[in-house]
């Protein structure tokens, strides 16, 4: 539990959903809205222009990987996008393969593109702590990932969905840790590339259940408490004691969820005196009590 990125994923439970390989050549466009779902894309040949709304266009050549962890609206084109008049056009030429453009073109694009969903009632927390998009250039690894990935969805083995999901959390998380050197916006990933924040960081996920202070994390990220809450807010988004606070509610829900313990021994487990003080803190956070919660999973 000492990992705070292993911790993230698992937590976010993914879910499988969509995966197939898209060929493209000449005039074509994919648009998508409202989705709000991850999204990853590898490039095998080729390159595309992918811009999510609101955002400057990225490049994607091949050997390229790019995941998204919360997508709504996105445009997907040739690295000449056609004119607004171009109308996609787009056919399944056989199960999970997809053609965009005109068939008859010579195939410019191959890409390797999945959805799949975060299973997590902490789900916009957990996604908070994220980047909003994360581009990988020349990681062999990952391109491997999203074809075993492909593979397994168009087969009919035993267990395909326990090797889906697994291959999925392996996924996202070498994909988070390759991009982790570059990350711009507020974050866990750009608190972890942080040496010192890092040190508390992984004190706050290892042990949720101890007595933390701004005072005791800054002393142990070697840090005077005024700049180890300035730079911990900065670069991580929150507070330091909303980040405990949110993170302990999140493994509290876990917990709960999966009734691994009672209520009392939970309390303790995410660092509060008693089950009472631990009951107020989660009504303020959730809106109801941990016993209500519980029994609310079925």
């Amino acid at each position: 539990m000492s990992d705070p990125l292993t911790v993230v994923v698992s937590l976010l439970k993914p879910v499988p959903s969509i995966s197939k390989r898209v060929t493209a050549g000449g005039d074509w466009r994919v648009e998508r809205t409202e989705m709000g779902n991850p999204f990853y894309c590898a490039m095998v040949a080729g390159g595309c222009l992918l811009t999510p709304s609101g955002r400057d266009p990225i490049r994607l050549e091949a050997g390229d990987f790019v995941l998204v962890p919360e997508i709504f609206d996105f445009e997907i084109t040739g690295l000449v996008p056609p004119g607004r008049q171009v109308t996609t056009r787009w056919q399944e030429v056989s199960p999970g393969v997809i053609r965009q453009g005109d068939p008859e073109a010579p195939t410019d694009v191959i890409m390797l593109v999945g959805h799949c969903s975060f299973a997590s009632r902490d789900r916009p927390l957990l996604v908070s702590l994220l980047p909003d998009i994360v581009h990988v250039r020349g990681q062999d690894r990952l391109m491997q990932l999203v074809q075993m990935i492909d593979d397994e969805t168009r087969s009919g083995r035993m267990a395909r969905d326990m090797v889906l999901g697994r291959l999925l959390e392996l996924l996202l998380i070498e994909a988070l840790r390759s991009n982790a050197d570059t990350i711009a916006s507020p974050g866990l990933l750009r608190g972890l590339a942080d040496p010192q924040l890092s040190v508390a960081l992984r004190e706050i996920h290892a042990n949720p259940g101890r007595s933390h202070s701004v005072a005791a994390l800054a002393k142990s990220a070697a840090m005077s408490r005024s700049t180890f809450y300035e730079r911990f807010h900065r670069d991580i988004g929150t507070a330091p004691m909303e980040y405990v606070t949110s993170w302990r509610m999140a493994l509290a829900k876990d917990m709960l969820m999966k009734k691994t313990a009672p209520i009392a021994e939970i309390a303790r487990e995410v660092g509060y005196g008693s089950a009472s003080a631990f009951s107020v803190a989660f009504v303020r956070h959730t809106g109801s009590p941990p016993g209500a919660f519980a029994n609310a999973q079925g």
